[in-house]
């Protein structure tokens, strides 16, 4: 769900803060930026309330779950199915996230497996739900470049 919170530049200073030291605590954020702690607390409750933060589970590599491998799969489904197809990829543990597309593909599913036999097992799953017309499977070789945002919140300050 998108946030509802635009951020300013006071918020960008405590995400930047919040980047590079992720279990600092309110006082020791409040220190670093120049703000109160109650100021901050009540930034931090408002970037929360507004769904602004995401959760924690971003940061857990699965490759510390015995999942070292990841992939993603284009599907084409059936329109009037899409919801049903969501609902079920929703109950495939390997499925990390999946996007609505506009394109050559209607969903992009992250999934992450154990080894290729595990990808070929969850690929076929997906194929087989109900809507899913047809995949096309990518492998991730290597991360050239790590999910990041803290580009666009320096952007804030300048």
């Amino acid at each position: 769900m998108p946030s509802t919170h635009k951020a300013d530049q006071i918020d960008a200073r405590l995400l930047l803060a919040l980047a590079e030291s992720p279990r600092a605590t309110t006082i020791a954020l409040a220190d670093r930026i120049g703000l109160s702690r109650n100021t901050v607390q009540a930034r931090m409750g408002k970037l929360d309330d507004s769904h602004a933060l995401r959760t924690f589970e971003r940061r857990i590599d699965p490759a510390i779950l015995g999942y070292p491998l990841q992939a993603y799969i284009l599907t084409n489904v059936t329109q009037r199915k899409l919801a049903r197809v969501g609902a079920a990829l929703d109950g495939i543990p390997e499925v990390l996230e999946v996007l609505g597309l506009s394109g050559v593909a209607d969903l992009l599913i992250h999934v992450a497996v154990r080894d290729a036999d595990d990808l070929y097992r969850v690929a076929g799953d997906i194929l087989g739900i109900k809507g899913v017309k047809r995949t096309t499977t990518a492998l991730v070789m290597r991360e050239m470049v790590d999910y990041r945002i803290a580009p666009l919140v320096e952007k804030l300050i300048d």
